[in-house]
């Protein structure tokens, strides 16, 4: 049995390295499989969730178990997802005994997150450790499905990290990071090196938590597609000022009359604005009867 550090409960999973040697398995890089193995990773995860008695918590990919295990032992009933057949039959073979356990072998990017949460007193975490070339993906299905939910505490690459927990005007800062920082607050919990993971990937990890505001930045707006859509399309070609990158959702003199409207300088640079310059443009938008996507 292994105590979990800075949660004062046992475990009773074995290490992901002993996990692939019982069952004949090994991960599939195809599908970008790196096992988390760092104890003081699980126990920070579980203890940013909140998980708890009482509490729903879902975890995105499941895996081995491990950090599953954690969250189980804090008296939190786990929806655990997972699509991967053999890490599943694992799942079963070591959880699923567990009275607070609940398997989904499903595919997260296309989970019904909106059902999962429905009727619970207490707001439902959503943790997990996102497979680098499905992050963006879940991320937005999680904004599309269950925006209120919260938190999020996800594992993501490094440089997403840094993407997401960077403001306007910093380098890093992009159309994902204005679309998300709208809706969540987003700050990092813990970096984590390429070494804490079986097999080790190249690029290193970090531990993000986004929390719901109560309100969206820059106040509501009619179509937050159309918004959205605003958003990417100023990014394509960040280096170019503003005016000529709205230009490609009408015309110029459009383009002008909305940045007018929305008080904004169109010669200044997409990443110099924040998620309520954004959200006045749009607004701009919708008032000229331009603002679907």
């Amino acid at each position: 049995m292994e105590m979990s550090k800075g949660t004062g409960v046992e475990m009773t999973i074995d290490s992901p390295g002993a996990l692939l040697r019982r069952y004949g398995l090994q991960a599939r890089h195809s599908w970008g499989q790196n096992f988390l193995i760092a104890a003081e990773v699980h126990a920070a995860i579980a203890i940013a969730s909140g998980a708890r008695a009482g509490r729903r918590v879902i975890e995105i990919g499941a895996g081995l178990g491990t950090l599953t295990d954690r969250l189980l032992a804090t008296g939190a009933e786990v929806w655990a997802i997972e699509r991967d057949r053999d890490l599943c039959a694992v799942l079963r073979a070591e959880l699923g005994d567990r009275p607070n356990f609940v398997l989904h072998e499903a595919d997260a990017v296309r989970f019904d997150y909106a059902a999962a949460i429905a009727g619970q007193a207490e707001p439902v975490a959503i943790v997990g450790n996102l497979p680098y070339q499905l992050t963006g993906p879940l991320l937005f299905a999680l904004l599309e499905q269950a925006p209120h939910a919260g938190p999020w505490v996800v594992m993501v690459q490094k440089e997403v990290a840094d993407r997401l927990c960077a403001r306007p005007g910093e380098d890093d800062y992009g159309g994902v990071t204005a679309v998300l920082s709208r809706m969540r607050t987003i700050a990092r919990v813990r970096n984590v090196p390429r070494g804490c993971f079986l097999p080790a990937p190249r690029v290193d990890s970090a531990v993000i938590r986004l929390d719901a505001r109560p309100e969206p930045l820059g106040g509501p707006v009619a179509d937050e597609v159309g918004l959205r859509h605003l958003v990417r399309t100023a990014f394509q070609q960040r280096r170019k000022v503003l005016i000529n990158s709205l230009a490609a959702l009408g015309s110029r003199a459009e383009a002008q009359a909305w940045c007018a409207a929305a008080g904004i300088d169109p010669g200044v640079r997409p990443e110099k604005l924040g998620p309520e310059q954004f959200a006045a443009l749009q607004r701009a938008r919708e008032t000229s009867g331009a603002g679907a996507a």
